[in-house]
């Protein structure tokens, strides 16, 4: 028999493993998912390469139910991955929907077992069942259709528990895409070499689908938030997984705040859709500014942006870099506010910097994610830029300190609410305009 349409369908599956695997190569969730459809296309080529007929198979025919049944370890591993990268309400039990997929795993590890012990029972009774009378009535068949049987149904389980999560449209998508191609793969074992090639061929299709929307849709969603925030949070997400980011870390970091001076009567006395207008281009000039310096923004609120540096990764001088990026945003905003200044509403921008240890992690609901950061640095970063004027940038101690900067102005200190004593603190020189402006030197 012409065996080219399964070779055919089995290099579908490897490509589509590789796909993945080159797309997303340092994500453990897509290592798992490329593992497991590369491994249902080297099985689909030994199967029918050494078991034309199930009545001259070789007696090592059970090393052959390996590939299949680590292929279905791996595809449950994988939904076991993107159960954590999915946020569970409080009331949730997390453990209950792990164990389910481990159980599963452990049932297709099973199927493995009895093929080794039992390789002529399983190539008579079992592969392409679908092609002998009255095989559906025999033990051996039911000895190997019993565990993949446990591990589908366990699968199908973890499925419903992480869409009791609400997962966004696009995970929703995938994974009950997963759903209805994961019969149509399974069946391929038992089905006769005539058919067995289109019922995985649809499989295949299937989850391609859904895999195909899943890219498209966070594509699109990665292109519009990477215009306003920078790729920090998702780059820890993707490296170390959703339980990973959530844990707590203490850093030292270096806030920025800023805002627009004047805004709320400038709110007031202008059209809605003119507001609208100001704010998209405001959020889009600083996010492009912060994601040039690796930095992350925590909060647009209002006219209002916070801005952590050195956090959730690591950058090298993080109070020198917040520095530099303050007066790159007094500039640029600077000048934006100008053109935007009505003759009696005129508008300004006001920045806070203040350095120090923060407790960052990822905090959520089940519906919505939101990077953090809590702190004495982020409170005082907050009150300095309540206190600056338009065009000033005020800079506390620790921050100057660690950047080593010289020719700052000292101003008197301040009594901040929630500081006991008052803060000392120091202002940028040179209200910068849109055309350029002073650069500090570092400190001898």
């Amino acid at each position: 028999m012409d065996i080219t349409p399964h070779v055919l369908v089995a290099l579908v599956a490897l490509g589509m493993g590789l796909a993945f695997l080159s797309a997303d190569r340092h994500s453990a969730t897509s290592r798992a998912l490329a593992a497991g459809l590369g491994l249902i296309g080297v099985s689909i080529f030994l199967d029918v390469s050494f078991i034309r007929d199930v009545a001259h198979a070789p007696a090592w025919s059970g090393w052959l139910a390996l590939p299949e049944a680590l292929a279905m370890i791996c595809m449950l591993e994988w939904l076991l991955r993107v159960r954590r990268t999915v946020p569970m309400a409080a009331d949730m039990d997390g453990t209950f929907g792990d164990r389910v997929l481990r159980i599963g795993q452990l049932s297709a590890a099973l199927y493995a077992i009895f093929a080794l012990i039992w390789p002529e029972l399983r190539v008579e009774q079992f592969v392409r069942a679908a092609d002998t009378p009255g095989a559906f009535e025999r033990w051996g068949f039911w000895l190997f259709a019993v565990p993949i049987l446990v591990a589908m149904f366990n699968g199908l389980v973890g499925i419903l528990l992480l869409l009791n999560r609400r997962p966004d449209r696009a995970e929703t998508i995938r994974v009950l895409a997963m759903a209805a191609s994961t019969p149509f793969l399974l069946a391929g074992l038992i089905l006769p070499l005539r058919v067995s090639a289109i019922c995985v061929v649809l499989g295949e299709i299937i989850f391609l689908i859904g895999s195909v929307h899943y890219h498209v849709l966070q594509g699109q969603r990665g292109q519009f938030m990477s215009r306003f925030l920078s790729p920090q949070v998702a780059k820890l997400v993707n490296e170390r997984g959703l339980a990973s980011a959530m844990q707590e870390n203490h850093l030292e970091v270096t806030v920025v705040c800023c805002d627009l001076r004047g805004f709320t009567p400038y709110a007031q006395a202008h059209e809605s859709a003119r507001v609208l207008q100001i704010l998209r281009e405001y959020y889009d000039a600083v996010g492009n500014i912060v994601a040039d310096f690796s930095a992350t923004i925590k909060d647009f609120a209002g006219d209002g942006v916070l801005i952590l540096v050195g956090a959730p990764l690591p950058v090298p001088n993080p109070a020198g870099r917040a520095l530099e990026m303050a007066q790159r945003i007094r500039a640029e905003v600077g000048g934006l506010a100008s053109r935007w200044s009505s003759r009696a509403h005129p508008l300004g921008v006001g920045i806070g910097v203040a350095s120090g240890l923060v407790t960052v992690g990822v905090i959520g609901s089940a519906s919505r994610l939101e990077y953090t950061a809590v702190g004495s640095a982020v409170n005082l970063a907050s009150r300095l830029c309540e206190q600056a004027a338009d065009q000033e940038i005020l800079v506390d101690r620790q921050t100057v300190e660690q950047a080593g900067v010289g020719h700052l102005q000292a101003r008197s200190p301040l009594q901040i609410k929630g500081f006991d004593a008052a803060v000392g603190h120091y202002a940028v020189p040179g209200a910068i305009s849109a055309g350029g402006g002073e650069t500090m030197q570092a400190a001898s």
